[in-house]
C-alpha cells in the first residue's frame, strides 16, 4: 500500500528521442563517461508517454513508484482528489495538466514547434498544448561549438517563406529564420505555444511543460543524419496543415529577450506572472560548521515535486542524493528535508 500522506519517491525514466545526448544526465546519477545514445532526456513526474514512429509498442517515459509496478498515472486515478488537491481535481480532472525533463543534448535538435492551447484543442483534440520552459543546468562545447539555442522568427519571415524553405529542406535557411543566443548556466527562457525553436548541440537544462509529445518538426533529416518518419514531422496533421502551428508574428532579438528571457525572482525561476500553466523554483540549502541545513515543507493545497539536482541529505527520513525524486501529493503531511543540497520543486498549472 503507498502512503500517499508521504512524499511518493519515484523512479528514473527515460525516452527514446531522434537526437543523441545524456551522458551528462547520467553523470549526476553517479555515472561517469558513459556515451551519448538516443536516451537524452529524463522525464519526471510524468504520467505522459512518449510519441515515437516504429516504437508504438514500447511504453516509454512514464513515471513509476520506486519499488512497486505502480505507475504514478494508476496511482492518481485511485484517489485523484486527494492526491492532486480539490481545486485542481475540478478544473482538471485527474490530470496533472505538467510535465518535467532534464535534457543533454549532444547535438543540435531539430526545428520544431509546439502547439499552444487554442491549436492544441483544435488540431489534436487536446486539453493541452505544450508550453514550455527552460532553466539551463550547465553545458559542452560541442565540436568547438558553445552550447545556445535557436528561438522565435526573425523579422519578415511568413508562412509562405517558411513553407517553401521546408520543401526544399534548407536547413542553414531555416536556422537563418530564427534568432540564436549562446546560453549559460542560470538562464531561463519561456518558449509558448507557436513558437519555433531548436535546442544547440551541448545543453544541459530542466525544462517544465504542458504534458502533450506533440512536436512538430521541419527537418525529414536530424543533423546526426537520422531520417524523420513523415509523422514524427506533421503529427498526423500532414505536410500543409502543420504549418498551422507557427505563430508567424516575427520579433527582433532584443523583443524576444524582454518577452521570454526570465529572470528570478528569489527561489522562483518561472512563476504563475509568466504562465498560468506551471511554477518552477530553484532552491539551494547550505549549512554553516557542521550542522545540515532544514527546511520544513507544507505541500499546501495542490500537487507538486522535488528533484535533487546536487549534494546529499535526507527527505523525510528517506536518504536522497543527485538524481532522487519525489512526487509530494496535496494530501501529504508537512516534511522536512535536510542536507547541502540543490533542488528544484515544481508545480502544475494554477489552481484559479
Amino acid at each position: 500500500m503507498i502512503d500517499i500522506t508521504r512524499p511518493v519517491k519515484l523512479k528514473r525514466a527515460g525516452a527514446w528521442r531522434t537526437y543523441t545526448g545524456g551522458s551528462l544526465i547520467d553523470k549526476l546519477h553517479g555515472k561517469e563517461n558513459t556515451p551519448d545514445t538516443n536516451f537524452p532526456e529524463e522525464w519526471i513526474m510524468s504520467t505522459v508517454a512518449a510519441r515515437n514512429s516504429g516504437r508504438e509498442h514500447i511504453v516509454e517515459g512514464l513515471s513509476m513508484v520506486e519499488g512497486t509496478e505502480t505507475s504514478l498515472a494508476q496511482l492518481i486515478d485511485e484517489n485523484p482528489e486527494e492526491i492532486l488537491g480539490k481545486k485542481h481535481y475540478a478544473k482538471y480532472g485527474n490530470k496533472l495538466g505538467v510535465l518535467v525533463k532534464l535534457i543533454d543534448s549532444a547535438e543540435r535538435l531539430t526545428i520544431q514547434v509546439h502547439p499552444t492551447r487554442e491549436k492544441a484543442r483544435e488540431l489534436f483534440d487536446s486539453q493541452f498544448g505544450k508550453t514550455e520552459c527552460w532553466h539551463i543546468l550547465g553545458g559542452r562545447e560541442v565540436n568547438g561549438e558553445k552550447p545556445c539555442i535557436y528561438f522565435g522568427f526573425k523579422e519578415g519571415i511568413t508562412r509562405e517563406h517558411w513553407k517553401a524553405v521546408f520543401d526544399r529542406q534548407d536547413i542553414p535557411e531555416m536556422l537563418n529564420c530564427l534568432h540564436r543566443f549562446e546560453v549559460k548556466p542560470g538562464d531561463t527562457f519561456l518558449i509558448e505555444g507557436g513558437i519555433p525553436h531548436a535546442i544547440g548541440a551541448g545543453c544541459f537544462l530542466v525544462e517544465i511543460q504542458e504534458p502533450t509529445d506533440y512536436t512538430v518538426r521541419t527537418e525529414r533529416v536530424t543533423p546526426a543524419g537520422l531520417q524523420v518518419a513523415d509523422f514524427m514531422c506533421h503529427q498526423g496533421l500532414g505536410f500543409d496543415r502543420m504549418f498551422d502551428c507557427f505563430d508567424y508574428i516575427s520579433y527582433s532579438r532584443d523583443d524576444v529577450r524582454k518577452r521570454w528571457y526570465k529572470k528570478p525572482v528569489g527561489k522562483t525561476l518561472i512563476g504563475y506572472e509568466d504562465t498560468e500553466m506551471f511554477r518552477l523554483e530553484l532552491v539551494q540549502l547550505s549549512a554553516s560548521g557542521q550542522a545540515a541545513a532544514t527546511e520544513l515543507i507544507e505541500p499546501g493545497s495542490t500537487f507538486s515535486g522535488i528533484y535533487i539536482l546536487e549534494g546529499e541529505g535526507v527527505l523525510d527520513g528517506v536518504p536522497v542524493k543527485a538524481g532522487s525524486q519525489f512526487f509530494i501529493p496535496a494530501c501529504c503531511k508537512p516534511f522536512r528535508i535536510e542536507g547541502n543540497i540543490k533542488y528544484i520543486r515544481y508545480y502544475g498549472p494554477k489552481e484559479e
